[in-house]
């Protein structure tokens, strides 16, 4: 996670890639897939993300900056405006990035009055573990080959002391609010989460469901078998 403006995430050499200069966020609109739907008044064509829309999924598969979260903030209130007593399905597949703009889609999460379940695919880390952990109680869910992560907030400043001093108030702010919401959606204590993440945890599908992280794996085949 990070906090104020500096590059989402750190984990290991390929993190750069990942952070506001990622190909991921700046993808050519021609590569995203188009789909055309037949309907009384003839065809219609949306791309992929419109149609997820439509059927009340919102997918967040890039790292989490300001942009982005306040795309997934108007999905949410546009969901919850065209039925509030329908559950949203987030997907999330995401290395996490800035804190605040995370903490918004929380928070939105938190306010919506429809249900939200989360499902982790891929990957869910740092700021991505918190909005997984933060669904609906009994509707959060993880594909079987998923990995979550958790870890302290990364920040960095420079400047005269005074400033650094005071960034890192608002930093350990920070950490002990992510901290206090991982326990409350867990269950686990504030103190076991703080050691667990005080440097980079790694949990797979079966182990963050036994953590509290998540309420169930999902089964692909015996869904298919359902």
């Amino acid at each position: 996670m990070t906090s104020g403006l500096i590059t989402p995430n750190d984990f290991g050499s390929g993190t750069a890639a990942q952070g506001k200069d990622s190909p991921l966020l700046n993808l050519p609109e021609s590569i995203v897939p188009m789909v055309i739907e037949m309907g009384a008044r003839g065809e219609r064509a949306y791309d992929i993300y419109s149609l997820l829309l439509k059927e009340r999924i919102v997918f967040l598969g890039t790292p989490i900056n300001a942009q982005v979260a306040n795309l997934i903030v108007a999905q949410l209130l546009f969901l919850a405006r065209e039925d509030p007593e329908k559950d949203i399905n987030l997907y999330i597949n995401s290395p996490g990035g800035e804190v605040y703009s995370g903490m918004a889609i929380y928070d939105t999460m938190q306010f919506v009055p429809c249900d939200v379940a989360t499902f982790s695919v891929g990957l869910c880390a740092s700021m991505g573990t918190v909005l997984l952990t933060a669904g609906t109680a009994g509707k959060r869910f993880s594909m079987p080959n998923s990995t979550i992560h958790m870890h302290q907030p990364l920040s960095g400043t420079q400047g005269q002391a005074s400033d650094i001093e005071i960034h890192a108030r608002e930093t350990l702010r920070i950490q002990d609010r992510l901290r206090q919401i991982i326990a409350d959606h867990t269950g686990q204590s504030y103190e076991r989460i703080a050691r667990d993440s005080d440097r980079d945890f790694w949990l797979n599908a079966e182990q963050a469901a036994e953590y509290g992280l998540i309420d169930e794996v999902l089964n692909p085949e015996s869904m298919k078998t359902e």
